[in-house]
């Protein structure tokens, strides 16, 4: 009786802090609202939730008002308008505020011939959109619901959060033939824990406590690109701090 095929190894990054700086759900509604979609109190919302999310990172009721703020500001538009505005988003906030590191590390499981996942609470068009520039196969997110062409403001099923991700992941593996055993997850944040532990090898990527906690009990690999990119800035820091002070002595 002939074998049947090994299955293959997948790679699942989280987007939010984990490949992209902050939360992309709050640099669209930074655009939205050059674009004059929506009021400026409700821009000072989104502010605040960018520095919480920077500050104490991942939390429940922080993605939940993203997400219902960003819900509110797109009901009412045309699909395809907000198709554009996902593409300037990506190309002038987005871009340049991934982590260098966690896109290497993404292509390289490309480079290794593995399919490459984005998986992500913000909107999937968003996920697809980065995917799509970085090269990745391709990313699931949380569905906006529309009608004619026309964005509800509700979304479709649940928000792709928690054990979500898990759910969807081992859909993605029955239906495209992965082996979560052999497969690679990424995230910052212990809320991805159940999709984390759904894989045979989990990566903590710029952990909050309590993931890095869990990681280091786990022996789980740890990247902390915030850490690097600080000490790196004290190092220019300081070497600027010299160069001035030879000056002042010379």
């Amino acid at each position: 009786m002939a074998k049947s095929p090994k299955k293959p190894a997948a790679a699942f990054f989280d987007v939010d802090n984990t490949l992209v700086r902050g939360s992309t759900s709050y640099q669209f509604g930074k655009e939205a609202y050059r674009r004059k979609f929506f009021p400026r109190k409700d821009f000072i919302a989104f502010a605040w939730g960018q520095i919480m999310f920077l500050t104490k990172g991942e939390t429940d009721h922080m993605l939940s008002a993203i997400k219902d703020r960003a819900l509110e500001l797109v009901k009412g538009r045309k699909y395809d308008e907000m198709i554009d505005l996902v593409a300037v988003v990506y190309k002038q906030e987005i871009k340049q505020r991934l982590w260098p590191e966690t896109a290497k590390l993404a292509k390289q499981h490309i480079e290794a011939g593995r399919e490459v996942w984005l998986i992500t609470a913000a909107p999937q068009e968003m996920g697809e959109e980065i995917a799509k520039q970085l090269g990745l196969t391709g990313a699931l997110g949380t569905r906006l619901g529309k009608v004619d062409g026309i964005l509800t403001g509700e979304i479709i099923g649940k928000p792709l959060h928690g054990k979500e991700k898990a759910k969807a992941i081992k859909k993605l593996a029955k239906d495209r033939g992965f082996s979560l055993r052999k497969s690679f997850a990424y995230s910052d944040s212990h809320n991805d824990l159940p999709m984390l532990t759904s894989v045979g090898h989990a990566v903590a990527v710029n952990p909050d406590k309590l993931l890095k906690i869990y990681a280091k009990a786990a022996g789980w690999k740890i990247y902390d690109f915030k850490r690097k990119e600080l000490r790196a800035a004290k190092r220019l820091l300081n070497r600027k701090s010299k160069s001035v002070n030879a000056v002042k002595l010379t």
